[in-house]
């Protein structure tokens, strides 16, 4: 509750998030007005990864042209207020919410999340997760803080091994209540969980979906450097532990310091007053097992089997089918088929505001330009523009810049691969010109690709995640500010260090 200060004005509230979008919405409209489309060529490059040969298509690094008008001068494409093409201002929300297909943002990652959503409502009326937790708590009294350590390593493991990031969301849902009933909040369980992924991510030695895909562009041994890169993952996951240990322990002692304690009363008041000696029969017992079966079998799909959205969202359907059944079976929390169908809607019920969040966001990128490199945007200007503004600085700065900017470019393209396809044709040869390695023009990409996750409103997967623990966005950002500036400062040093010692 907001209450007055002495002097009779009351403190400054963080807009909601979706006010945090339409205003993101707006300086991205504003920006068409003011900058030019352009668009590039494409061209196939061949690589080779696991001793399997692999192309992609990508930009022609010489090929930018502005789209002229009738005069020869670059033609502004600004959006109108309301256009019946669907890139009006207006327009966002609702093709954002649509945009795409079943293998991504928006539309594929909005059911994905309603679906998992509805699976997870059903686990957990059942009250087994509940149950458990309690139990968990009162056989690890006093090593609590090991929970911190050992799911910041295994999620950053998963980022840094296959990629991993929407696959984080699923197991914020069952994590959060542990966290708040082990006297932390939801901001925690976003740190363990999907920023422990963009840390793996951004600091991997062998990720598929950037650190392969852009040494393959760059015409460098994909998966090279990995002796450099393997130390630079630990020591980033260790930073990023020692940060949330550094919190967790803070509100522990007083969980009013948390940027997320108001919302986190959802989860606080869900909690049941039952002690650990409560309910947990062989019902929950295979409810358990239900559960550790389909974690398990989404992570082998994953790996052995490039398992993605569509595919996971199924195994998780499947789950909350089986648990469903047993619930009825077994009598947990006197649950009959209606009720499993009514708790599969609540819970998806939950996801709809972090689902318009992701559809906003993508609708933010649409009147940016959607079409691709080939198509006139203003997304293609800017890219060419840093192209040729790094290209004429001094060789570290050079360096240093690539990493900004790739920083900067994940706003608008959040996937690892597409911003490999976009982006590494262009620094590859730059990279040449201006005396930096190819090998620190890559690092530059992935450490400023993964690490900016963490924040850009643009990401599918952090909205996702945030919703489920109930974080808002401002929230968020008043939070996480600090450890990017620290994963910046780190991942500078070692863009610097890379160049001048001779990183190839």
């Amino acid at each position: 509750m907001t209450t007055a200060t002495s002097t009779g004005k009351k403190p400054l509230a963080m807009p909601d998030t979706l006010v945090l979008i339409f205003f993101v919405a707006l300086f991205a409209a504003a920006l068409t007005y003011l900058v030019p489309t352009g668009a590039f060529d494409t061209q196939e490059v061949h690589f080779s990864q696991n001793g399997e040969t692999k192309s992609r298509t990508v930009v022609d690094p010489g090929s930018f042209r502005y789209d002229l008008n009738e005069g020869g001068e670059p033609r502004l494409a600004p959006v109108a207020l309301f256009d019946a093409s669907g890139r009006g201002l207006l327009n966002f929300m609702f093709e954002g919410l649509v945009s795409g297909d079943k293998w991504g943002s928006a539309v594929g990652v909005i059911m994905f999340m309603l679906v998992i959503g509805g699976s997870f409502g059903v686990v957990m009326a059942t009250g087994t997760v509940d149950n458990a937790i309690l139990r968990l708590i009162a056989h690890t009294q006093g090593r609590e803080q090991l929970f911190i350590p050992l799911l910041f390593g295994l999620f950053s493991l998963g980022g840094a091994v296959f990629g991993m990031g929407e696959e984080a969301i699923a197991f914020a849902i069952i994590l959060c209540p542990l966290m708040i009933r082990l006297g932390y909040d939801g901001i925690t369980t976003v740190m363990v969980t999907y920023v422990a992924t963009q840390v793996g991510f951004g600091a991997s030695w062998m990720n598929p979906f950037s650190v392969a895909i852009a040494q393959g562009i760059a015409g460098i041994p994909v998966l090279s450097g990995a002796l450099v890169r393997m130390p630079m993952w630990f020591g980033f996951t260790l930073l990023g532990t020692l940060f949330t240990m550094h919190y967790a322990k803070r509100i522990k002692r007083d969980p009013t310091l948390s940027y997320s304690y108001a919302t986190d009363a959802h989860f606080r008041d869900a909690q049941s007053d039952q002690d650990h000696k409560g309910r947990f029969n062989l019902g929950d017992t295979l409810v358990l097992l239900t559960l550790l079966a389909t974690m398990v079998w989404v992570i082998w799909g994953v790996l052995v089997k490039a398992w993605f959205i569509p595919e996971i969202a199924s195994q998780f359907f499947t789950m909350g089918l089986v648990t469903g059944l047993i619930a009825c079976i077994f009598g947990l929390n006197g649950m009959t088929p209606s009720q499993v169908a009514r708790q599969f809607k609540q819970g998806a019920a939950t996801m709809l505001e972090p689902c318009l969040l992701v559809g906003g966001a993508a609708g933010v990128l649409i009147m940016l330009g959607n079409g691709g490199p080939t198509q006139p945007s203003v997304l293609n200007t800017i890219l060419a523009a840093a192209g040729e503004l790094i290209g004429q600085l001094p060789t570290a700065l050079s360096a240093w810049f690539m990493l900004l900017f790739q920083s900067v470019f994940n706003f608008f393209v959040t996937s690892g691969s597409g911003q490999a396809a976009l982006t590494m044709p262009l620094m590859a040869p730059l990279s040449d010109i201006v005396g930096v390695s190819r090998q620190v023009a890559v690092l530059a990409f992935q450490l400023g690709d993964g690490f900016t996750n963490v924040i850009v409103p643009t990401s599918a997967s952090l909205m996702a995640t945030l919703g489920v623990c109930r974080v808002e966005f401002g929230a968020w950002l008043r939070f996480i500010w600090r450890f990017l500036v620290l994963l910046m400062v780190a991942a500078s040093l070692m863009v610097l260090g890379g160049h001048y010692l001779g990183f190839v």
